[in-house]
């Protein structure tokens, strides 16, 4: 069972009007954190780490003495990083043509996560806006130390490199399982998403773009070559998957096995900021929060139906408002006004009662294993 100090020592930051930023929050019950809500209407509320001591007495302990104790391992990827592969948006914009990105990169993350690791108890969130945020709350991953998490970070960061580096993706002859299942999962939607929707191969710069990728010059002039007897980029992928596998099987690669490989993980493996996630003091915004750009609700995803989730009909502020007041005016005296339950929440709210309804199975579990271990004493 969580001790009874886990609020009070949990930090807790508020962004308010005219981008105020106060850090070092911190709340002795679940009462007294809803009444400084109410009272300073906050635009923002990030999560971050539990504490050996409160918090808000920080200032009062010596700087040694206050220490992060633990923090759900989080992972938070950002459309930003994707500018250079997509052609439809840039920067904060987003729509369905780019969207695909994060369904691929829950996909990936998300079974990395429980395959490799063993980590049951995941929390996926829409941002609000134009990425995903990941909570991993088992217990081994919140006592996680910081090299634990950096190291996990790094393990499933392959894309590497900054904007000056062209080529971000180099596999080995035989590349790690992790990113053979990742390839799989990127090869399902590749033609859809990059194919179809981005368009990739239709205009001349974007093929150069691609062909920059391709470390063996003599296939790369091959291929330039071939390239100009077709105009639509089905047939253009297609020439270059048939070159690859032909090369391949005849094993006349001199630089590269896997291109066709590389170039589908550069365009559309996950990039994840791994800063967010080696840092145990890092902060991140709470689930269900307003994001103050769209005002658009911070909801939970169910990652096994990604597919069905359409971040622009996620409810706003205003929505949730109107839906609540017609539900008021609409009820009869002495029947119980409807609640959040019963608005255009209710399947995000869903979402988030099976996941902490499998969180409190882990944890009765275990109170039931600790119990009968002192019995066996």
């Amino acid at each position: 069972m969580l001790p009874k100090t886990y609020l009070s020592q949990r930090e807790f930051s508020f962004t308010l009007k005219d981008d105020i930023y106060i850090r070092y929050l911190s709340f002795s019950s679940e009462k007294e954190l809803s009444e400084e809500i109410q009272k300073r209407c906050p635009y923002k509320i990030d999560i971050g780490a539990v504490f050996s001591h409160r918090p808000k007495e920080h200032k009062t302990v010596k700087a040694a003495a206050f220490q992060a104790l633990e923090k759900e391992l989080v992972f938070d990827i950002d459309m930003t990083d994707y500018d250079d592969v997509r052609s439809c948006c840039s920067g904060a914009d987003i729509c369905d043509r780019c969207w695909p990105l994060m369904q691929i990169a829950i996909k990936i993350i998300d079974r990395a996560l429980r395959d490799d690791f063993g980590f049951e108890h995941l929390l996926w969130v829409y941002s609000g806006r134009r990425g995903v945020h990941c909570w991993v709350c088992d217990e081994t991953a919140r006592k996680l130390s910081q090299n634990g998490r950096t190291a996990i970070a790094e393990y499933l960061s392959v894309v590497k490199g900054g904007e000056n580096q062209t080529k971000k993706v180099v596999l080995e002859d035989r590349p790690h399982p992790s990113i053979r299942a990742a390839v799989e999962i990127i090869k399902d939607r590749f033609k859809d998403y990059a194919v179809k929707k981005q368009d990739f191969l239709s205009e001349e710069e974007q093929i150069k773009k691609v062909l920059q990728l391709v470390p063996d010059e003599d296939f790369k002039e091959n291929i330039e070559k071939n390239m100009e007897k077709f105009q639509k980029t089905k047939d253009r992928w297609l020439l270059m998957e048939t070159f690859c596998n032909e090369i391949r099987q005849k094993n006349e690669f001199k630089k590269s096995h896997n291109i066709t490989e590389e170039i589908m993980l550069q365009y559309c493996y996950p990039r994840l900021d791994v800063n967010v996630s080696k840092g145990v003091n890092h902060l991140l915004k709470s689930p269900f929060c307003i994001h103050p750009k769209t005002g658009r609700v911070c909801v939970p995803i169910d990652p096994e139906n990604i597919d069905d989730f359409d971040p622009f009909t996620v409810p706003t502020i205003s929505t949730i408002v109107d839906e609540l007041n017609k539900s008021e005016s609409g009820s009869e005296e002495g029947k119980r006004i409807k609640d959040y339950r019963q608005t255009s929440l209710k399947s995000c709210i869903e979402v988030f009662d099976k996941f902490l309804t499998h969180l409190e199975k882990t944890w009765k579990g275990k109170l039931i294993e600790q119990s009968d271990m002192k019995m066996e004493f």
